[in-house]
């Protein structure tokens, strides 16, 4: 017998997790009761996964439940929220029970590691769309925001951006690779890391921040934009992983897929010069390591300067749904 929608629900969703203290009331109800603390502000994210758009047709359901719930946390992470509930609306083409058990095994081991709990959603049948907001909260006066970088900051940007975008074109088919980097490089797309604590420690630190979705040229591009100032961008001080360099040799393929891929769920953040040493042990401390790549400028717009000093035209656009 195939499951009802209110089983499927019971069964995947209503008793696993966390449960938080600040939520009177959660999955059950027509609306979920939270209590925000006082002297927090609530920071609230939306995003959407729609299989073959946002993931390879055939990706494992467990990794499927960790990214959607990491594309979210990472948009708090940028705005320096501690994550705090969850909602899910889920459509799909039937009740595949063993694709449901997967998905939310890899959603709940995620939100059990942030203490996310999830406090309520919808279920419908049609093509596989998955939808998570993300609450969280954050001091009041204390959210990074995009609008904040002033000329004379430094770039910086957590880990290794153009990993994900290579794990696609593998899983694609497009390039090959030895097992080892492979299976890297395709957990880089499938399993992103959301960079949560960096966030929490930047409070105070960063002028500005943005998490890398759409491409470090682009997202650093909102920055600037909502800023009111352009950039300088050193592409000798880019960051890549050992898998990424032994796939591309080639200096301007690595600079196309750093600046340009989408899905590394990585942070890009300015810091006034005066605040840098912090910024400095605070990279030194991290597992994902982090790296300063440039600089704010009053002129607008983002140019690209080769290890040579020569401008590098032609920039990486990143991705657009619409484009």
């Amino acid at each position: 017998m195939s499951l009802s929608e209110f089983n499927l629900i019971e069964r995947y969703f209503t008793a696993r997790g966390v449960r938080r203290e600040d939520v009177a009331l959660g999955v059950g109800d027509d609306c979920a009761l939270l209590r925000v603390p006082a002297g927090m502000e609530l920071a609230v994210s939306i995003d959407a996964l729609v299989e073959g758009h946002h993931y390879p047709a055939g990706t494992d359901a467990a990794a499927v439940g960790h990214k959607a719930l990491a594309v979210g946390l990472s948009d708090l992470a940028a705005m320096g929220a501690e994550p705090a509930w969850a909602t899910l609306a889920l459509s799909l083409p039937e009740a595949d029970e063993g694709w449901l058990q997967g998905f939310a095994d890899g959603l709940f081991a995620l939100a059990d590691r942030f203490r996310v709990q999830l406090v309520g959603g919808d279920t419908v049948r049609g093509p596989r769309v998955i939808s998570l907001q993300l609450h969280g909260f954050v001091p009041q006066g204390m959210a990074l925001r995009r609008d904040g970088a002033t000329v004379g900051d430094l770039i910086y940007v957590t880990g290794t951006p153009g990993d994900a975008g290579l794990g696609l074109e593998l899983a694609l088919g497009r390039y090959s690779a030895s097992d080892a980097d492979a299976r890297y490089l395709r957990e880089r797309l499938d399993r992103p890391e959301p960079r949560v604590m960096v966030g929490l420690q930047l409070r105070g630190i960063a002028s500005a921040a943005i998490d890398i979705s759409d491409g470090l040229a682009a997202d650093l591009g909102h920055i600037l934009a909502r800023s009111g100032v352009g950039a300088r961008l050193e592409l000798a001080q880019l960051p890549y992983s050992s898998a990424l360099q032994r796939l591309l040799p080639d200096a301007l393929e690595r600079w196309h897929y750093a600046l340009g891929s989408g899905d590394d769920y990585e942070l890009c953040f300015t810091v006034p010069p005066e605040r840098c040493a912090a910024v400095e042990q605070l990279c030194a401390a991290l597992d994902c390591g982090c790296q300063c790549i440039g600089r704010i400028e009053a002129a607008p717009g983002l140019r690209l300067y080769r290890p040579d000093g020569t401008l590098l035209e032609n920039s990486p656009h990143g991705f657009d749904h619409f484009g």
